[in-house]
């Protein structure tokens, strides 16, 4: 007994040792933080995978979801989720065959140009995780795990994926994925995603060299616009791409100018009625108001900004259909898929001054 004892003692001082050791371990990186508690990391770590890994257990029925949107969430997103006003529809334009397929067949019907949450969501992961993290706007994370069921559950009957009286939970979301209506319309081979049966088993989809050997000691500038090539192939700034605040330079006016004061909106004629009507139609009042900023310009600011040029109707139109960034401050505009004849009648809209 005694060995025994000696054995189970020495057992317990080489644990106390190694936790010891473990908690007055340097830091890997010393003068520059600390290691984070397991409580840290257990706060943040919240995110839930599209096989449903971090999805925490939990329950929320069709009804109680109803509730909570309606207290909530149909301020923004209006009670049946298709309110166009402050932000995108999230229920519509999906049908009964869509989940049977598992793809949208509006997503690629040019007459159908508006885009819903439902119809482009193609993992309950990741309406699930995105509820629970950021609604609501205005108090993220302040929802419970069953809230987060519940509210889901709630817009997934709104879009015919589950019944009324159906209570949505960790043991049955699985089967809910399996009738989502855009459940096959995305690739899942990019290797983004960790874990077999998901993506590619993990493998990358890019393939690079180690970098950080015979670095260069010095830097120099590579990018210079010469004089003689300013505006050479138009006004950079009007150029970029759809995707991040990208700036490009002014090369309208010399290096250090400042931009000239606006021109006074020319007088204008009453144009077509049904301009507006088409900029609700394409979902254009999501970010624009007609005499006020919202995400973008308002309406009538564009009409001043361009009032003086000639050809504002076709660059107008032209814009409407490339989108772009910096032009109006660092939010992008996506290109629009609206039909060319909209686009132009639009576009004339606002370059005679966006009357209503």
């Amino acid at each position: 007994m005694s060995s025994f004892r000696s054995v189970v003692a020495g057992v317990l001082l080489a644990a106390a040792a190694a936790g010891a050791w473990a908690q007055s371990a340097p830091p890997r990186y010393p003068g520059i933080g600390r290691t984070a508690t397991a409580s840290e990391v257990a706060a943040w770590d919240v995110d839930v995978r599209p096989d449903f890994k971090g999805l925490p257990k939990g329950q929320g029925s069709v009804a109680a979801g109803m509730q909570l949107w309606e207290g909530k969430c149909a301020s923004c997103h209006g009670i049946f989720g298709e309110s166009n006003e402050v932000f995108q529809p999230i229920v519509g334009g999906t049908t009964k065959a869509d989940i049977e397929t598992g793809r949208v067949a509006r997503l690629t019907d040019a007459g159908y140009p508006g885009r819903t949450t439902m119809m482009k969501l193609s993992t309950v992961s990741t309406l699930w995780d995105y509820i629970r993290r950021a609604m609501p706007w205005t108090q993220p994370k302040s929802l419970s795990v069953d809230e987060t069921y519940a509210v889901t559950a709630y817009i997934l009957n709104l879009a015919g994926v589950v019944g009324d009286d159906f209570v949505l939970s960790d043991s049955n979301i699985a089967s809910v994925q399996r009738r989502l209506p855009n459940r096959n319309g995305m690739r899942t081979d990019h290797g983004m995603w960790p874990g077999k049966g998901i993506g590619n088993g993990g493998r990358p989809d890019v393939r690079a060299g180690a970098c950080m050997r015979d670095c260069a000691t010095e830097t120099t500038v590579a990018s210079y616009l010469p004089d003689h090539a300013r505006n050479a192939h138009g006004n950079l700034a009007e150029q970029n791409r759809a995707v991040g605040a990208q700036h490009g330079v002014d090369t309208t006016r010399p290096a250090g100018a400042t931009a000239p004061a606006a021109p006074a909106p020319a007088p204008v004629a009453p144009v077509d009625a049904d301009a507006l009507t088409l900029a609700r139609k394409h979902n254009c009042l999501v970010c624009h108001a007609p005499d006020k900023r919202l995400i973008g310009p308002g309406f009538a600011e564009v009409a001043r900004k361009y009032a003086a040029r000639d050809d504002a109707a076709a660059y107008l139109a032209a814009r409407i259909a490339s989108g772009g960034t910096g032009v109006w401050g660092a939010v992008p505009m996506p290109a629009q898929t609206l039909p060319p004849e909209d686009a132009r009648t639009i576009a004339q809209w606002l370059a005679t001054g966006a009357r209503r």
